[in-house]
Parts: structure tokens; C-alpha cells; sequence
């Protein structure tokens, strides 16, 4: 018998110990009532059943190595987890067995059975272990290298960078106005830093850039604006920032103190939502636009109340830096949004929504006329009025669907609707009243299709339209800004997302509008793009 034999056989019931304390306390500094004892027999422990994934380990440590003890209650409490107490201790009482067998060189040490088959098996898989020695030793020199290098040891740096072509295929402006067709380059790009001091929270820093307006201010209309417009002249400069704190496990509050959203803390429960750099093209398509009322500094809380429901309650104030009369952390315009997700399953999500604004009614897609935010200095002084104040306040209430049917098709949607009230009649210039707002979509969602990352997208719906208007002027200019929206106009999107590499997408993809301006003689417009994502 070899000595290096002995000496690992001897050894192999600490390596039985180490693997089974990991699921269970084998020794605790205990209280006066949960000493525990040494048992003789696997059959003293009353939950350890033979069907039990570990029984016959447990059993041989027993009974052949005695080396487990059991509390007095006749219990083994294998689910429990392990503390660096528990296993020195359940460590040091092993090794005091072990070293007992070696005193007393008892017979039943190890059996000649037992080493002939332990040596069969190295000399077997000799080749094998001296290959992975060698990968672990490759991994350990990656590792530190790895921890030589690294961009900071609480901080991760992240980023993300869009280039498109896009331009106007065809159609009209809302004034009926053939549009230029000619196609632009544009670019968007985000650098993110998470940085955690506990290990659950993080603080997260997002620079960003962009030099695309979109093509509202030549069509007239915010339809069909795609989602990764940024105009900033390429100018970086802060975009976001906020801290999210988990308290419990169920509980995420987020402090936001620059550029927060409700998506921040709320799902938009949309498949297809990639905030413009994957997902949907347009700015419509990526979430219910309801959700795009709510903007910069403020509070957010998310709890999961069990598996089946998800609570959202926040509060955000768009001017929250500022001292002038009006304005403000409380004073100016604000959003408040109170949210529950039902998940009736892991693959079928639903949101109730309902978000309460201030001067806060411009979602930045659908008709020019759902806002009170075109009536700024500038419509004034071009009517040669004097500028004057227009309070709004609204209520928003939203329904969302996400099913996903099967790994590769997601069926989802939703449907918004906003009543904005006019606060004060600005002077004379407005008679009091209030708008009736919707929005509606259909989404088609076909993910890995034909790879692994890529996606098949279609959105189908209508762009908030103003369906009832009481709000007049008795300014002829003012009134014409005015009223409902005449007809229907439909946003119809498709797109391809072909995941290149793992930090490479492109999507080709088509947004059509019908009657711009909801407007049918307006002739349908059409904006084809082709977006590159860049990640890493």
C-alpha cells in the first residue's frame, strides 16, 4: 500500500464533509437547547430519507467514518445554510476522526478494495487532471491580469453608440407640401458608469450625445419620429443621473437627480422596447407614450408584492433645479405615476397605469395638437402677442399586454388615453376647457429569428390623437391650433434586427404614416432607416 494513497483516502471524508456542509451547519456555536450529538446509525436522523439526493454520502460518513453529529431533536436540518464558524468547526471534528482512525490503525481504515479501485481511477484520468491543473492555472494568471487592468474595482464602464441612415421616401407635410426625400447620417452615443459600494445598490452616470433632431421640424408632425433622435450638436454632456437603492429583497427605491424617467423604475412592459438603440425604430413603437410625461429629477420605488404582482409609485419634476417663481421641486411641472404589473405567468405580463402631470403634456409622438407646450415665447411673439402662461393639468391611464406564446413569438400592446385640462384662460386668449386624447398599438414580436439576438418587429396602431376638444380661442391664429383632430392616421413600423457579433446589430426597418397631421389629403408618409448599435 502506497503512503500518498493512504493519506488520500484518509483525507477524502474532509472532502465528503466540505461538500455536504455547503448545503447544511454541521457545527454552530449552539444555545443551550441545540447541542448537538454524535449518531452512530443515518437512520437517528428522522428528516433524512433514502430518497434524499446526498443519503448515501451522508450515510458512509455515519456510519463508516462517524464523524457527523446530528441536534437532540433526532433532526440533520440538511437545507440550512453555512457559516465559516459552522464549517471550521464541522472541519475540526472531522480531522480529529480521522486522526483517531490513524491512531488506532483499526482494520476498518480502508478497505484493499477500496485502493485498488482509487488508484485505477487516477492512473485512468491522470491525463485529465494534469489538463485541468493546467486550465485552472490559466484561468487564476487571466484572473489576475484581469484584476491588474480593470477599469476601476467598484465601477463599470459601459457604453453604447448608434449611427443611422434614415430619410423621407415619400409623402406630404401636414400642410400638403411635397417632402425633400434626400436621407441624413446620424449618430447617438451614451456612456454609462454603474458604480456600487455595497455590492446591490448602484449609482449610475450617463453621458450622451447626439446630433439628430428628427424629422418633425420639416413634416410638421411628431408621427413616425424615430427613437434615437438626440440633438445635442455632439456636444456630451450629462444626460443622467441617479442612484438605486434595494432595501428588503423585494424593494428598489431610486433617487434621480438628472434626466430620470419612468421607465427607470416602471416597466413599459413592452417586448420591443430597446430605447432606440435596439427594438422598435420609432419613439412610438418603443413604449406607450404615456409613459414619455415624466422627466427629470424626482423619486421612484418598485416592490414586488409575490411572484404575481409589481407596485411602481414616482414622482418626477421637470424643473426641479431652478428658484424662479413657478417652478422648482414642487412649484413647476411634475409627474406622478402609480403602476401595477399582473403576471398571471412568467410569460404573460400585464400593466395598469395611471400618471397625473402638471405642465407636463408634450409625449413627443402623435398630432401637434395633444400639447399646450407649442404655445411657448416664440408662437407669441410670431402672432405679435405678448407671451403668457398656459397651466394644463391631465390625467393619463394606460393598459399594456406583453404575451409571450412561445420562445419565438411575443404578442403585446397597449392603449392610452389622456384628458388634459386648460387651468386658466391665459388672459383672455383661451376659453377654458379640456382635451380627450388616445393612442392605441398592436405589437408583433418574432425574437432569435434565424440567430441567436436577432429580431423580427412590427408595430401597428395610432399615435395619440385629440378625438374631443372644448377648448377655443377667440384669436383666429390661436383657434386654428386648436380642436380635434379631423381623421384617423395610422403608424405601421417593421424592422430586422440582424445581430452581427455579440456587441454588432444592424436593423433595417420602414415606418409608414397615413394621413400625416390626421389629415387624408395629406399623401402617406414613408421614412425608411438603417440602424447600427454598437455596445460594448
Amino acid at each position: 500500500m502506497h503512503k500518498s494513497l493512504l493519506k488520500f483516502l484518509l483525507v477524502s471524508p474532509v472532502v465528503c464533509v466540505i461538500m455536504l456542509v455547503s448545503s447544511r451547519a454541521i457545527a454552530q456555536e449552539p444555545a443551550a437547547n441545540d447541542t448537538m450529538a454524535q449518531v452512530t446509525s443515518v437512520s437517528q436522523l428522522s428528516d433524512v430519507q433514502p430518497t434524499d439526493w446526498a443519503f448515501q454520502a451522508l450515510q458512509s460518513l455515519v456510519e463508516r467514518y462517524g464523524c457527523i453529529a446530528g441536534y437532540p431533536d433526532g433532526t440533520y436540518r440538511g437545507n440550512r445554510a453555512l457559516t465559516r464558524y459552522e464549517f471550521a468547526a464541522g472541519l475540526n471534528a472531522c480531522l480529529d476522526k480521522v486522526n483517531e482512525l490513524i491512531g488506532t490503525a483499526t482494520s476498518d481504515l480502508a478497505k484493499r478494495e477500496d485502493l485498488a479501485t482509487l488508484q485505477k481511477l487516477q492512473e485512468e484520468f491522470a491525463t485529465e487532471l494534469a489538463t485541468l491543473r493546467g486550465r485552472v492555472d490559466s484561468v487564476e494568471v487571466q484572473v489576475a491580469e484581469l484584476e491588474a487592468n480593470q477599469f476601476s474595482t467598484t465601477t463599470k464602464l459601459s457604453g453604447e453608440v448608434v449611427a443611422g441612415v434614415a430619410g423621407i421616401v415619400t409623402g406630404d407635410d401636414i400642410d400638403g407640401n411635397d417632402l425633400d426625400t434626400s436621407a441624413v447620417l446620424v449618430d447617438r452615443m451614451r456612456l454609462e458608469f454603474a458604480t456600487s459600494f455595497t455590492g446591490r445598490d448602484t449609482l449610475l452616470t450617463r453621458l450622451a450625445t447626439g446630433n439628430f433632431a428628427g424629422f418633425s421640424s420639416v413634416t410638421g408632425t411628431a408621427e413616425g419620429e424615430l427613437g434615437f433622435t438626440q440633438d445635442e450638436s455632439n456636444q456630451i454632456g450629462l444626460e443622467v443621473l441617479l442612484y438605486s437603492l434595494p432595501i428588503g429583497e423585494s424593494t428598489e427605491v431610486v433617487f434621480g437627480a438628472v434626466g430620470t424617467a419612468f421607465d427607470d423604475f416602471a416597466s413599459t412592459v413592452n417586448f420591443l422596447d430597446g430605447d432606440g438603440g435596439s427594438g422598435a425604430l420609432s419613439s412610438f413603437g418603443t413604449r406607450n407614450p404615456i409613459y414619455y410625461l415624466g422627466d427629470g429629477a424626482g423619486l421612484g420605488i418598485r416592490k414586488e408584492l409575490g411572484e404575481r404582482l409589481e407596485l411602481s409609485l414616482g414622482y418626477l419634476a421637470g424643473d426641479a433645479n431652478s428658484p424662479n417663481e413657478g417652478e422648482g421641486l414642487f412649484q413647476g411641472p411634475y409627474s406622478t405615476l402609480a403602476q401595477v404589473v399582473i403576471k398571471p405567468s412568467e410569460r404573460l405580463n400585464i400593466g395598469l397605469t395611471y400618471i397625473n402631470s402638471y405642465n407636463a403634456d408634450d409625449t413627443g409622438t402623435g398630432s401637434g395638437r395633444n400639447s399646450f407646450a407649442r404655445f411657448d415665447d416664440t408662437f407669441f411673439e410670431d402672432l405679435g402677442l405678448e407671451s403668457v402662461d398656459v397651466p394644463t393639468s391631465s390625467n393619463s391611464y394606460g393598459l399594456e399586454l406583453s404575451w409571450q406564446l412561445s420562445d419565438r413569438f411575443v404578442l403585446g400592446g397597449w392603449v392610452g388615453y389622456t384628458n388634459t385640462q386648460l387651468l386658466s384662460t391665459a388672459g383672455g386668449l383661451f376659453d377654458r376647457g379640456d382635451i380627450n386624447i388616445w393612442n392605441y398599438a398592436v405589437t408583433l414580436a418574432f425574437p432569435d429569428l434565424g440567430k441567436e439576438g436577432n429580431l423580427l418587429g412590427f408595430v401597428v396602431g395610432m399615435e395619440p390623437k385629440v378625438t374631443d376638444s372644448s377648448i377655443s380661442s377667440t384669436n383666429p391664429d390661436i383657434d386654428a391650433e386648436l380642436g380635434a383632430d379631423e381623421d384617423n392616421s395610422f403608424h405601421i413600423e417593421g424592422f430586422y434586427q440582424f445581430q452581427v457579433t455579440e456587441n454588432i446589430s444592424i436593423t433595417p426597418g420602414v415606418i409608414w404614416i397615413t394621413a400625416p397631421g390626421f389629415n387624408q389629403d395629406n399623401n402617406d408618409i414613408v421614412i425608411g432607416a438603417l440602424r447600427t448599435t454598437f455596445t460594448f
